[in-house]
């Protein structure tokens, strides 16, 4: 029987891994295209990719790569009230259709809510997360919060462990030391305005916003059992909330559309959930370059986007439209 737990049942050192493998296949890669748009070149231009990559198959938008991640980690979350945040994700490796995907979660934290009157006790799970492929490689590394309710509403567990085993910080040896080593020459000859070089400082804003539609399809494709994200009674709101993994699809996409020769994201310093999001809610960006480095003929960027949400039908009437996510990442540009 799988466990479905409460926070009061959690212990450092869990282990969370008896989940299925995954093989990105095609269809998943035109599902996961078909519900955000996502415009990176290399996903979607078959002879480019190999060109860039020297590897026949496609290459499988990180977005999609982290969504099925975080679906293989919910066991322990599938009460989950809200995934608060992500620390220190690294893609360590590119991902290509075909490759099989295993995913290892362990209890590395626990921290539990300060009670407060008529609200029910819960706590925070540290936990991190492990990604191997077919041939051990570990592709992806990363950390995630998510909020569980306690069995006893009166709970006082105790826990109250240091969240500083979740890194906000990726040094840039780190950083570095993954970018692949790709033909980048060959994308700037088909692109030739991709050498442009960033303004360090500048702000982009997305025009085109996006209408969160489809949500629970996405959450269902990447086996996520938080069941907040597919049955209204389950949410603090009495609202379906929507996975937070989309509305950083959507910011994913909107980026490729701010700064149209993104390649691959690198790495997540800090994603944070700053607000719920919910089906027809309109979401739009602001994307920021932090800083920028050169690296194997390539470019590696430090952006910070912002994603504002204007409230859709959907949306509890009384929520205002507000910002819903601070993203702080790293992307490589030839």
């Amino acid at each position: 029987m799988m466990l479905v737990p409460y926070f009061e049942d959690f212990f450092i050192g869990q282990d969370f891994s008896d989940v299925p493998s995954v093989t990105v296949t095609e269809g998943m890669a035109a599902l996961h295209q078909g519900l955000f748009g996502d415009r990176n070149r290399l996903t979607l231009d078959q002879p480019l990719c190999q060109s860039v990559t020297r590897e026949p198959r496609m290459l499988v938008n990180p977005a999609l790569v982290c969504n099925l991640a975080i679906g293989q980690s919910t066991i322990p979350s599938q009460r989950v009230l809200g995934n608060l945040f992500y620390r220190g994700l690294q893609l360590l490796a590119p991902v290509f259709i075909q490759d099989t995907l295993t995913t290892r979660t362990q209890v590395v934290g626990l921290k539990q809510n300060t009670i407060k009157p008529g609200r029910a006790a819960s706590g925070m799970v540290a936990l991190e997360i492990k990604v191997e492929n077919q041939k051990g490689e570990t592709v992806l590394h990363f950390w995630r919060c998510p909020m569980i309710p306690c069995r006893d509403p009166d709970a006082k567990t105790g826990h109250d462990d240091d969240f500083g085993i979740m890194p906000a910080e990726i040094t840039d040896e780190q950083l570095l030391a993954h970018v692949p080593d790709w033909h980048f020459a060959a994308y700037r000859a088909r692109y030739p305005s991709a050498s442009e070089p960033l303004m360090v400082g500048q702000t982009l804003r997305v025009e085109a916003a996006d209408t969160v539609t489809c949500a629970p399809e996405l959450v269902r494709m990447t086996l996520n059992l938080a069941m907040t994200h597919t049955d209204a009674t389950r949410s603090v709101y009495g609202k379906r909330l929507v996975y937070g993994g989309h509305t950083i699809s959507i910011a994913s996409k909107q980026l490729a559309m701010g700064l149209p020769h993104i390649l691959q994201i690198l790495a997540w310093y800090r994603c944070d959930h700053v607000g719920p999001v919910f089906e027809g809610d309109i979401l739009s960006s602001q994307i920021t370059i932090k800083d920028t480095h050169k690296v194997q003929d390539a470019t590696v960027a430090k952006l910070s986007v912002e994603v504002f949400a204007k409230r859709g039908p959907e949306a509890p009437s009384d929520l205002p439209d507000a910002k819903v996510l601070d993203w702080s990442l790293a992307a490589l540009l030839p």
